[in-house]
């Protein structure tokens, strides 16, 4: 595929996605932190999947076991750097049930995942890179995983006052980073197959890092050990069962 074909795909995935997680929320009138973890833990486990059943085998698959390491490495470590040096807030720790309070946690979950659609978008680009059938699949299971993402950006905002518009459009607009994250992974994962193979591994530590510094925290924090444990187990299930489908 060329890359303006696989930039636009990782963009519909994105803006698709958490577009969708946006309009599914609209029926929800008062969203409890319980309700937020737990979809947070369900795009957790379904992004461990992705990591472990595509990126990394896929890593290794092309160039061996030290290109998928080096890449995991350097995904987790400037993941890290980013996280030491921009510090944020975890936004999904509950701080009352004032209105204000669920906009702050809705717009500062906009621009999380915004960031960590970048990654995501790589994974797609890079999945390209190394086969139609592979791309095709971390377009389709990143799409999904970006439901429930959208769908705990929306509940706040739709909580804090905004309209469903507004908050349509913002759930929207954060999945877009991913279509910029497509357009690299495809330019810079088609040079060498070990270059692939870093790319994708690049773009699993991104996501691994994601997951356990971001989504599983937020998830105990908020939905409580037991239901964060059945979210992520749910999350892994399904991207199981799509990972042998596609």
């Amino acid at each position: 595929m060329t890359w303006w074909e696989i930039t636009l795909l990782g963009l519909l995935a994105g803006v698709v996605g958490t577009g969708a997680g946006g309009l599914f929320s609209l029926p929800i009138k008062h969203p409890t932190p319980r309700f937020l973890g737990a979809i947070l833990a369900f795009s957790a486990g379904i992004m461990l999947s992705i990591v472990f059943l595509e990126l990394l085998q896929e890593s290794m698959a092309v160039s061996g076991y030290t290109a998928a390491l080096a890449g995991l490495s350097l995904g987790m470590g400037i993941f890290y750097l980013f996280d030491h040096y921009l510090p944020h807030h975890h936004p999904v720790n509950p701080e009352g049930n004032e209105r204000g309070a669920f906009l702050k946690k809705g717009v500062l979950l906009a621009l999380g995942i915004g960031l960590h659609n970048l990654p995501e978008g790589l994974a797609i680009g890079a999945g390209f890179s190394g086969s139609t059938g592979l791309g095709l699949t971390l377009t389709f299971l990143i799409a999904l995983h970006n439901i429930p993402e959208g769908m705990a950006v929306a509940a706040p905002l739709k909580y804090g006052g905004y309209a469903w518009r507004q908050v349509l459009a913002i759930t929207a607009l954060s999945g877009a980073p991913m279509g910029l994250g497509a357009l690299a992974g495809a330019l810079i994962g088609g040079i060498s197959p070990a270059v692939l193979a870093v790319s994708l591994s690049f773009a699993g530590g991104a996501m691994l890092y994601i997951v356990c510094d971001e989504l599983i925290p937020d998830a105990y924090n908020t939905a409580g050990a037991h239901l964060a444990i059945a979210g992520i187990f749910s999350g892994v299930a399904l991207g199981i069962l799509f990972s042998a489908w596609f």
